[in-house]
């Protein structure tokens, strides 16, 4: 049992029967009244968000959760199809799983499955991924000053947004949690 004191992001509990993990918190301390913590919450089974608001004296189960790595090898209609490098075992997940993030994953690239009482339920991507850029609008001369953006079509398909000293052929880094150009990889 874990109280709310205890809470951290990427922590998952269990709350009126379901299974949730902890996107943001927030201990807030009023000048009048009791302190509480303001939290989002995202349901593991239904990928909903939800914000709830506890009292720090309340209890909750944590669950353990395990991260296996394994290697993205391809889409199989709706499911995406990976393999554990360690015993070679292949597992098929929805890609719903993934929502908004699997325009980010190339073939063959390690990713961490997140699995509670042995059932997979996520997966992580690395924080920063290095793609190569397929398409996108020629920059301006003299415009790297101005701090200005360009869409770029990636080698996965995902557009985001780059500087417009970015040009098509270069390799990038992407961070995978904001969806935003770090730098050239």
């Amino acid at each position: 049992m874990i109280s709310t004191n205890q809470f951290k992001v990427g922590m998952t509990i269990r709350y009126e029967g379901d299974t949730y993990r902890i996107a943001e918190y927030q201990h807030v301390k009023p000048g009048k009244g009791g302190a509480f913590v303001r939290t989002k919450l995202r349901n593991v089974s239904t990928g909903s968000l939800v914000e709830r608001t506890f009292r720090p004296e309340q209890k909750f189960d944590q669950l353990r959760t395990e991260a296996r790595p394994m290697t993205y090898l391809y889409e199989d209609g709706d499911q995406l199809v990976f393999m554990d490098a360690e015993s070679f075992e292949q597992l098929s997940l929805p890609k719903s799983t993934l929502a908004g993030r699997f325009d980010l994953m190339s073939l063959n690239m390690v990713v961490d499955v997140i699995y509670i009482d042995d059932q997979p339920f996520d997966v992580e991507l690395p924080t920063f991924v290095d793609l190569k850029i397929i398409d996108t609008a020629a920059g301006v001369r003299g415009d790297t000053v101005s701090g200005g953006s360009k869409a770029a079509t990636l080698e996965t398909g995902a557009v985001i947004n780059v500087p417009l000293f970015v040009e098509p052929g270069e390799v990038i880094r992407i961070d995978t949690r904001t969806r935003e150009y770090v730098t050239r990889a």
